[in-house]
């Protein structure tokens, strides 16, 4: 099932993870990468004319090599290393490849030359948020926004496209995941949730203000155009391919493709057994002879010698 689902998959021209790029040539760089996808470390210019070169994470040698020498990587299953242009590529990333790496470059006489450090970190991309809102009894509006998937996410708030300010709040600020909004503040609200290396935001929630009348609350009405999710543009200091899909559109497109293989196959099924069918029937028809005049004369020459 999984090959089919993957076979679908490639058909549909789907594909899933988040790849990013670091330039770790300055000592301390600080990367990030997304758990499950790939990360594109530049650890040097070039490779080429480096006499000798090992990128270890502690004590263990993950990369060497050198000019004249063969390269050497530890983790080549999921990883390629380009000499010509330095760039370390890990692919499948997973919480064990955090951490610090440490570059050493040696000079022909054997001395270290130049070393740095890296800093790795992993983090799981954002995969969905969502807003609950309640009126409260003044007529304010307490608004929650939530996400899953994402480590340290960090939100931000617009109304009507616009940064949400104090002014428009009654508690919390543009930074929090939970806002109470003043009286008569309606309009469309937006929470974007990202962290290093992923950013989406909740899409089409159009907040009515929380009224009061004769006294009584009255519940809020929330219109909601869309469900879709917006994916944010991504930070300055990390850049991201995102190549993520709609999972509603991804769901429609795999049922439609079962489908379409399900009818061929049933088609392809009642042809064979059609044709099965008549070659079973045909060979239980007995076949006339030929010349049935010779076969009756054979039987009265037969007689006439028994009575001689």
């Amino acid at each position: 099932m999984e090959a089919v689902i993957g076979l679908l998959l490639m058909i549909l021209g789907v594909s899933h993870g988040v790849e990013t790029y670091c330039d770790g040539r300055q000592d301390g760089a600080q990367c990030y990468g997304a758990l499950g996808g790939t990360v594109v470390l530049q650890l040097m210019d070039s490779a080429s004319e480096i006499f000798k070169y090992q990128w270890l994470k502690k004590t263990t040698s993950i990369l060497r090599g050198g000019k004249n020498r063969a390269v050497i990587n530890l983790i080549a299953d999921r990883s390629s290393f380009t000499p010509s242009d330095g760039t370390f590529r890990i692919n499948d990333l997973s919480r064990t490849d955090g951490g610090e790496y440490t570059l050493m470059i040696f000079d022909s006489n054997g001395s270290k030359s130049e070393q740095r450090t890296l800093l790795l970190i992993i983090q799981a991309p954002v995969s969905s948020v969502l807003l609950v809102s309640e009126c409260l009894s003044q007529g304010e509006t307490r608004v929650s926004c939530s996400s899953e998937g994402g480590d340290s996410p960090q939100y931000s708030w617009t109304l009507d496209g616009h940064t949400l300010t104090d002014a428009q709040l009654l508690s919390g600020n543009n930074e929090t995941n939970n806002i109470t909004l003043k009286p008569d503040v309606s309009g469309q609200l937006v929470c974007s949730v990202r962290n290093h290396i992923s950013g989406i935001s909740t899409c089409g929630y159009m907040f009515i203000v929380c009224t009061l009348s004769n006294g009584m609350h009255i519940s809020q009405s929330v219109s909601v155009s869309s469900n879709s999710q917006c994916i944010e543009p991504t930070s300055a200091s990390t850049t991201i391919t995102d190549t993520s899909v709609d999972h509603s559109l991804l769901i429609f497109g795999l049922r439609a493709a079962v489908m379409i293989l399900f009818f061929i196959g049933s088609a392809v099924y009642f042809v064979w057994k059609k044709k099965k069918y008549k070659e079973a029937k045909g060979s239980a028809v007995p076949r006339k002879r030929e010349h049935q005049e010779n076969s009756v004369l054979m039987v009265e020459m037969r007689s006439s010698a028994s009575e001689l």
